[in-house]
């Protein structure tokens, strides 16, 4: 991991992501990391106009260590892994200070925005990525 290549974001636990018992509904995690890979995307192509292609999730892996509950201040980290092809690999982990709450690893397929169908990762796009 290229730490310079880090994307994060903070964020406080709500009432709405816990569940019945009492910390952050496993389905929030999946959500954050749908939401952070939306944010890093905008983040790195601000600058670029790439309205002719669109991600889709294909594989998502998630290990929970850890759990969080209301009010917690919760870190969020991705970044960009193994690009090739139509696919890339995204990491996420979220951490309660130094605790590792999840860590994550989600395969995404890029597509053309107009026909849905996968399309080749070009160097311009895998350089804005890795």
């Amino acid at each position: 991991m290229n730490n310079d290549k880090i994307f994060s974001v903070k964020r406080k636990v709500v009432a709405h992501e816990i569940d019945e018992l009492q910390h952050v509904n496993n389905v929030v995690y999946v959500q954050w990391v749908q939401d952070i890979a939306k944010q890093h995307w905008e983040v790195l192509t601000k600058d670029h106009k790439l309205d002719d292609v669109v991600w889709v999730l294909i594989r998502h892996e998630i290990d929970y260590k850890n759990q969080a509950v209301l009010d917690d201040e919760v870190t969020v980290k991705t970044w960009v892994g193994e690009t090739a092809g139509v696919t890339s690999v995204r990491y996420v982990e979220s951490y309660k200070g130094t605790t590792l709450l999840t860590k994550s690893k989600t395969t995404w397929c890029l597509l053309d925005a107009k026909t849905f169908k996968p399309t080749r990762i070009n160097d311009a796009i895998k350089n804005l990525m890795i």
